[in-house]
């Protein structure tokens, strides 16, 4: 059976893209709290913890368990957290809108890469889609999200990761198989969740993910690095690239697939 070429390179966004989480996603929840008159504050460590927890308002109810059960029994606890929610998202698209969030090393050279020799493009997170869209204009281009074909985030399916369904959806929309495709990702429950769907994965870690579980990850890098500023390769064999460039790409794609 002839070898099935790499087609097209899924995305997850926070974390990925950009450090979204540490500077931009947790004060943007902070911000909602303080908002709302709450005393709640997130702090860098705490948030660490909590990111174990995918989806901004299942992460406000985890939180919630451990720290004010008795609220989860109050009547109308559902829409005020979606409140929360929608109040964080606002605070953190102004964040994003001022340009406080540049993206890592390597993304943006990769991405223009990939569009100028054909690559089809896409994004998977949990993430809502107002967060992708805000962050691609202001971060990457101001028409970058019509570089992606498939965008799926948010709540389009209702299992988040570390299950598969939002890599399978985003799959279905290509209408490709997994053998045809490269994903990206920053986490465990992210490296799980792509997996499960049968996606050889490159994983670049950051300050809240360095320590976790990259079993199963074809290459595990500091970041996608530059030319003139190399990632480090943790784990997988990087060959002798100093950044993540087409030609590297092909070559962990193949090998994933045992070629």
């Amino acid at each position: 059976m002839p070898a099935i070429p790499l087609q097209a390179l899924i995305f997850d966004v926070d974390g990925t893209l950009a450090d979204t989480e540490r500077d931009g996603h947790r004060i943007a929840f902070n911000d909602a709290f303080r908002e709302a008159g709450l005393d709640w504050r997130w702090d860098v460590p705490l948030y660490g913890e909590l990111l174990a927890v995918t989806g901004g308002k299942e992460r406000i109810r985890h939180y919630l368990q451990g720290a004010h059960p008795s609220l989860l029994m109050e009547p109308g606890i559902d829409a005020r957290i979606a409140a929360l929610h929608q109040a964080k998202t606002r605070h953190y698209v102004e964040l994003v809108s001022r340009g406080g969030l540049p993206l890592r090393p390597g993304v943006a050279r990769l991405i223009q890469e990939a569009r100028a020799n054909g690559l089809r493009l896409a994004i998977a997170t949990t993430t809502t889609p107002e967060n992708v869209s805000v962050l691609l204009k202001h971060s990457l281009a101001p028409d970058a999200v019509d570089w992606f074909e498939v965008i799926g985030a948010g709540d389009i399916v209702p299992a988040k990761k570390p299950a598969p369904d939002i890599y399978r959806w985003v799959l279905d929309q290509l209408g490709l198989p997994p053998e045809a495709c490269l994903a990206f990702e920053d986490s465990d429950n992210g490296l799980r969740a792509s997996r499960g769907a049968g996606l050889a994965t490159i994983v670049t870690v950051n300050d809240y993910t360095v320590d976790h579980d990259f079993t199963g990850a074809t290459v595990v890098l500091s970041d996608l690095g530059e030319p003139t500023q190399p990632f480090r390769c943790l784990s997988g064999d990087a060959g002798s690239a100093v950044c993540a460039d087409l030609r590297a790409l092909r070559h962990w794609h193949s090998t994933a697939r045992g070629r």
